[in-house]
């Protein structure tokens, strides 16, 4: 495997939102980007248009003398690509929380994930520099070259093995998935009402804020934990007529008083 260095020959697999500001991060700290591979042309193109690339189709179109090769596809594509790709040399990396590095053991002996718990918007500019980046390596050589290549996007990199990934996804989908998903039945709620929900975006900014506080739990409000039974019973008593926000309520009611115990 060649050591990674200043301006590495990067193909990037996929053309979805995390291969988009990947090949976008890369290409702007001087990589050079190859090639980007889609099974839809169209997509592959916009995105080469973008990082002045190649962009093609077919796995058998992919040539072999990058250095890197990132494979940013969901679950099940990466592992069908596993089996069709063949790079012994080169420095072989997913982009998935929940799948293990040695899916790709069969494409290279030189191998790994770079993971960022951290939700991707095409279109919306980052700041690539504050991105975390969880990194893994076949080894502590391939670890390291890992990390030299992404350090030169960001300044957030994190050393997770297989297991600690693991969780650190399911966290992250509490966070952002769970988390906008609560978030989208209080908009609804609002709106219902003839409230404009983004009078809340300030109390939002301030729960995410507290992170920088100390342990959350210590940091909890509310009716819940207080055990204002008032509050809670004429809250419950607005949402008698949809099912599921009362279940949410009383479950996450429940949740928050246990914690007292």
């Amino acid at each position: 495997m060649k050591k990674t260095n200043i301006n590495n020959s990067i193909s990037i697999i996929g053309s979805g939102n995390v291969a988009t500001h990947l090949a976008l991060a890369l290409h702007s700290a001087g990589h050079t980007i190859r090639q980007v591979l889609s099974r839809e042309f169209d997509h592959a193109s916009l995105l080469a248009s973008r990082v002045s690339a190649q962009p093609i189709d077919r796995v058998d179109r992919l040539d072999s003398q990058s250095d890197v090769y990132l494979l940013a596809v969901n679950d099940d594509a990466l592992y069908d690509l596993a089996l069709d790709l063949h790079l012994p040399d080169a420095l072989v990396v997913h982009t998935s929380g929940s799948t293990p590095a040695s899916v790709l053991k069969p494409v290279s002996r030189h191998y790994g994930v770079v993971w960022s718990p951290q939700t991707f918007v095409r279109d919306l500019a980052m700041d690539y520099t504050r991105l975390p980046l969880c990194i893994e390596g076949c080894n502590p050589t391939v670890e390291a070259n890992i990390e030299t290549l992404f350090s030169s996007i960001s300044n957030h990199i994190h050393h997770l093995d297989f297991e600690q990934r693991r969780w650190a996804h399911l966290a992250a989908v509490m966070v952002n998935n769970f988390g906008n998903a609560i978030n989208a039945l209080a908009q609804e709620l609002a709106e219902n009402h003839g409230i404009d929900f983004t009078m809340l975006r300030p109390l939002a900014e301030m729960t995410v804020k507290k992170m920088d506080y100390g342990p959350l739990w210590a940091q909890q409000t509310g009716p819940a934990r207080r055990h204002d039974q008032k509050t809670l019973d004429a809250q419950r008593r607005l949402l008698a007529d949809d099912p599921t926000m009362l279940h949410l309520y009383d479950m996450m009611t429940e949740i928050i008083q246990s914690r007292d115990k």
